[in-house]
């Protein structure tokens, strides 16, 4: 199953659902931003970086691992990107760390390396087969809980989750949106299964057929459509400023003086600049 691409677009959409995760109030999702963070110049990339809004009265970064295989150097790897992330972004005002297992079985035999940082108060190992699942739980936790789900109850889970989500969000497209997220997660978890019969599996059917999830289709469309226009011209923008690169080049300009002018990643300068020699 493909957990990372699940978990980026849980915690994409739905930012929420990780703070409800480690215990802290969902408002503190409100306008974070979650990417995908590369380390420049290393072979790192963290998972997830939760990144706060400026005007934030807490900016505290959090960093998430998702990790649903055994691997005795996670520790060696979290830690080194953690603060390789920390010497790059040297204005970053506080962090705090989670890391994401199915079962506590899969975490690494040997930690005494790190004792002091995975006991202290910035760093959270979750563990989704330990959650609560009483039926007082919340929409986000059961999608979560949904992903390591045994295969002979997911089916059921994941209907009791449609009802839950159809009950207590008002929002259609938000609806749709956490409808969807439980049938990929579905999907993901059937691989020998058609879309076709996931949806039979759910009862899905006649719900893609009432008027309000339709509207809520169409109303995600234009959305769609909206933020493609807008990304389409930002690269288009790009496109030209990089068109530019090799003459400035040809003139003497350095690299840097060319990214900071031309207001570009200095590494997309250099790799033209590569190209060129």
């Amino acid at each position: 199953m493909k957990t990372d691409s699940i978990f980026y677009q849980l915690f994409a959409e739905f930012p929420s659902i990780f703070f409800e995760l480690i215990g802290h109030s969902p408002s503190n999702s409100q306008d974070y931003q979650f990417r995908s963070v590369e380390i420049k110049q290393t072979a790192f990339r963290i998972d997830g970086v939760f990144l706060p809004p400026e005007d934030s009265p807490d900016k505290t970064v959090y960093l998430c691992e998702v990790q649903f295989q055994k691997d005795q150097f996670l520790y060696h790897r979290v830690f080194a990107e953690l603060f390789l992330y920390l010497d790059q972004n040297p204005a970053t005002y506080d962090w705090y760390a989670v890391i994401i297992y199915p079962k506590r079985s899969l975490e690494p035999d040997e930690n005494r390396l790190y004792q002091v940082l995975l006991e202290s108060s910035k760093v959270q190992r979750v563990y989704l087969d330990e959650l609560e699942t009483s039926a007082s739980r919340s929409l986000g936790i059961g999608v979560v809980k949904l992903v390591v789900e045994s295969e002979e109850n997911a089916a059921n889970y994941a209907r009791e989750l449609i009802a839950q989500a159809r009950q207590e969000i008002t929002n259609r497209l938000s609806t749709r949106a956490i409808i969807d997220l439980i049938e990929t997660i579905i999907v993901y978890k059937f691989p020998q299964l058609s879309r076709q019969e996931v949806e039979d599996m759910l009862k899905l059917k006649e719900l893609k057929q009432t008027r309000v999830y339709q509207e809520a289709l169409e109303e995600g469309r234009e959305e769609g459509l909206q933020k493609g226009r807008e990304e389409g011209l930002q690269q288009g923008r790009l496109e030209g400023k990089l068109a530019v690169v090799p003459l400035l080049l040809k003139a003497g300009v350095s690299v840097e003086e060319i990214a900071q002018q031309l207001e570009v990643e200095i590494e997309a300068v250099r790799r033209i600049a590569q190209q060129q020699s």
